[in-house]
């Protein structure tokens, strides 16, 4: 651990090694209030053991938790050595943690101080949620410190709200009367039946299952699986290492559809509040004729209401058929970039810009 002590304001600066157990801490009150934001959501997804900074006021209260690994490989970090960018399991959800009384000016001292050099002259968040009072509070005072930040839009969430519908009634006649249809296609060919998997629940053979799904979907056939969340050895390695902390293990569930002993369509969602997260879902393409993706999807749906959750997210992109389940456009996503250097900026700016993502919206300190 290396630290350093601010003489300018009452605030400690600490670089930890990997990702320690005050981040678990800060996540029980944190601004954001995303309680899944633990260390094994970090680590499981870092790109090497990674380090955490970690900032505390003089009476060792924490003030933030800016937990990092390296950068790459990317041409960016041939251009800039030392990049580096906050980890996180599930691209959409990546966030630092900061106190929820955590004030401006004093993040923007830690971050000018040289002891935030640890950061790396280049530093990634993202894809983060936009409004995030986190982000917001992050991004002002990483001005105030004369870092450069660069930002590039990432898409736009659909939500559903469930409060909405639960009061209305859910689902409409038409709508139960497909799925029925449905499911009585899939009775044709077995014996259908839910799973439901949370907390205990799960084991390494659940996400194998889940992977066997992806590797019968359109994912294997016509990508080169990356996206996939659980088809690969190295895919499934990542959400053990997430679901090894019982606390996230119980904000995590799996609904999965089961054709007789085969599991044959899957819903992977993230439980955070009042708010639901779907990770990722997929179905086996055999059964593609019995609509089993949309009899998963409205299943989680219907789970999401039944347990007075009040919204679901759906995340960025495939808006058919989230348009079709109810969903309309939310917040957005931008995938920001906080550079040391104001003359490195102005090179960056062009590559960040011209990157997934879309067009550049570059704002400087």
């Amino acid at each position: 651990m290396f630290e350093t002590k601010i003489a300018a304001a009452p605030l400690t600066l600490e670089t930890h090694a990997g990702f320690p157990p005050e981040v678990d801490r800060l996540a029980q009150s944190s601004l954001s209030g995303h309680h899944f934001l633990r260390a094994a959501w970090f680590r499981a997804s870092a790109s090497e053991k990674g380090q955490t900074l970690l900032v505390r006021r003089d009476n060792g209260a924490l003030v933030a938790a800016i937990p990092t690994c390296g950068f790459g490989p990317a041409p960016l970090v041939t251009a800039m050595l030392g990049a580096r960018k906050v980890p996180g399991s599930y691209w959409p959800l990546r966030n630092i943690l900061l106190a929820d009384d955590a004030d401006t000016f004093e993040l923007a001292q830690a971050l000018g101080h040289p002891a935030a050099r640890s950061l790396g002259a280049v530093w990634r968040l993202g894809p983060a949620r936009s409004d995030d009072p986190s982000t917001l509070l992050l991004v002002e005072a990483a001005r105030l410190a004369g870092w450069q930040v660069l930002s590039r839009p990432a898409g736009t969430a659909w939500l559903i709200d469930c409060d909405a519908l639960r009061a209305e009634g859910w689902p409409k006649s038409s709508t139960a009367r497909r799925l029925r249809v449905a499911w009585r296609k899939l009775e044709e060919r077995g014996t259908p039946r839910w799973r439901h998997v949370r907390g205990n629940d799960w084991n390494d053979a659940v996400i194998k299952d889940m992977g066997r799904i992806e590797a019968a979907s359109w994912i294997a056939r016509t990508t080169d699986g990356s996206g996939a969340k659980f088809m690969r050895p190295h895919q499934q390695r990542l959400w053990q290492g997430v679901l090894a902390d019982p606390v996230i293990a119980e904000n995590l569930a799996a609904t999965i559809l089961m054709l007789d002993d085969r599991a044959i369509a899957f819903s992977f969602d993230l439980d955070d509040g009042a708010w639901q997260y779907g990770i990722a879902g997929s179905y086996v393409e055999d059964f593609a004729e019995c609509n089993i993706g949309k009899l998963v999807n409205y299943k989680a749906l219907e789970d999401a209401i039944a347990d007075g959750q009040s919204m679901m997210d759906m995340g960025a992109g495939d808006s058919g058929y989230k348009r079709a389940m109810g969903a309309v456009p939310g917040y957005d996503f931008a995938d920001l970039l906080f550079v040391r250097s104001r003359t490195a900026s102005r090179v960056l700016a062009r590559l960040w810009g011209n990157g997934p993502g879309g067009e550049h919206a570059a704002r400087n300190g």
